[in-house]
């Protein structure tokens, strides 16, 4: 969508009327074992945690005021962010009292806002995006919406719900999975709404967004525009979307005002070494005090702080947990390794499997090939 001078006007942004809820709360369950001890918006990535690239962007359009809806382990949110002032944000974490789903979620949080923030806009912290934030409002205030969504299109609509809009970007329908979809249309996970839509979602129960508030306002009327762009979009609920996600960041394919250094083929962090024979390729990145061994090559991976990997091993598209090791002449390739566990000399870890923390695999111990 090309987007012109008035409608830029239309989506400046006032501090003091339109604030942001980001939705932090899930337990992240298709990342295992990365998540069990760190909720998914908080696991590094390019460099820092998940959280830190979208609340970058937050501020880069020019809100201040966030509430971050949480659940699951809210303690590791409230640690590392505080108050928000190191990022130009004034940030509060508003923890759920039992998990109330997306648009209960929403209205929780959003009930810690002071009454004169009447425009809201939500999105969920576990996609990494190139939405352009004050379009999406400016499309809400032209259209006169009760909501506005933010939709991609997708190359294969099939794995997602579709939202069909008209000619004028109202929204008609909301459709589950279907083997036919009518358009290519996806709810991207960002939303604007008016501050009195949100007051209208029930309290003290779960309500989905999705499956409740989104079909009742339309079924009721209410007027739902959608925003279509072709900007980067991808959720980072799996291991493979993950470490995609966080090679595009250190590569600058997918936006961000937090990577901790140069855009570019490998993020070092301080005190990580690499041997001089060792390569990293394909948007690797290092975590601090990180040690690669001689003839080792890492592509387009997460290694995490306190990792070693040996010398003569293959690291590929994979993620390696904090303080892990792994044994020279080993293979790893779109799997996960876990907190600190240990993987021996020339084994092979390949094709989705996944170590869970502490974990100790002797030399040799785990092939899925023959050989030596």
């Amino acid at each position: 969508m090309q987007t012109g001078d008035a409608e830029l006007d239309r989506g400046a942004i006032d501090p003091a009327r339109t604030a942001a809820v980001v939705l932090v709360g899930g337990q992240g369950s298709r990342l295992r074992p990365l998540t069990l001890s760190t909720p998914k918006p908080m696991l590094p990535t390019a460099g820092v945690p998940f959280l830190a690239h979208l609340l970058s962007r937050i501020a880069a359009a020019g809100i201040r005021r966030v509430v971050l809806g949480t659940a699951y382990r809210a303690e590791v949110f409230e640690g590392f962010l505080g108050d928000g002032s190191a990022l130009g944000l004034d940030l509060t974490c508003r923890p759920e009292p039992e998990p109330l789903g997306t648009g209960g979620g929403i209205r929780h949080a959003a009930d810690a806002l002071a009454p004169g923030f009447d425009e809201v806009v939500v999105f969920n912290g576990d996609i990494l995006s190139g939405v352009d934030v004050r379009a999406v409002i400016g499309e809400h205030r032209a259209a006169g919406a009760d909501a506005t969504l933010h939709l991609v299109r997708v190359p294969d609509p099939t794995a997602f719900g579709c939202v069909p809009t008209d000619a004028t970007g109202r929204v008609t329908a909301f459709l589950e999975k279907t083997l036919t979809p009518p358009t290519d249309q996806v709810n991207a996970g960002c939303y604007v709404f008016r501050r009195e839509v949100i007051d209208t979602i029930p309290t003290g129960r779960p309500v989905s967004v999705e499956r409740e508030t989104f079909p009742g306002l339309l079924a009721g009327g209410a007027r739902l525009q959608g925003h279509v762009e072709s900007s980067y979009w991808l959720d980072l609920g799996t291991p493979a979307s993950f470490v995609r996600g966080s090679a595009d960041l250190v590569q600058g394919a997918a936006p961000t005002a937090a990577l901790p250094g140069p855009v570019g083929t490998a993020l070092l962090l301080p005190g990580a070494k690499v041997a001089p024979s060792a390569s990293l390729t394909d948007g690797t990145t290092l975590g601090a005090d990180v040690q690669v061994g001689e003839g080792s090559r890492v592509s387009g991976s997460v290694v995490m702080d306190g990792a070693r990997i040996g010398d003569g091993a293959v690291v590929e598209r994979s993620v390696i947990g904090p303080g892990a090791t792994i044994g020279d002449e080993t293979v790893v390739g779109d799997a996960v390794v876990g907190d600190g566990a240990a993987i021996g000399a020339s084994c092979e870890l390949l094709a989705g499997v996944r170590i869970w923390p502490g974990l100790v695999i002797p030399d040799g111990g785990l092939r899925f090939s023959g050989g030596a």
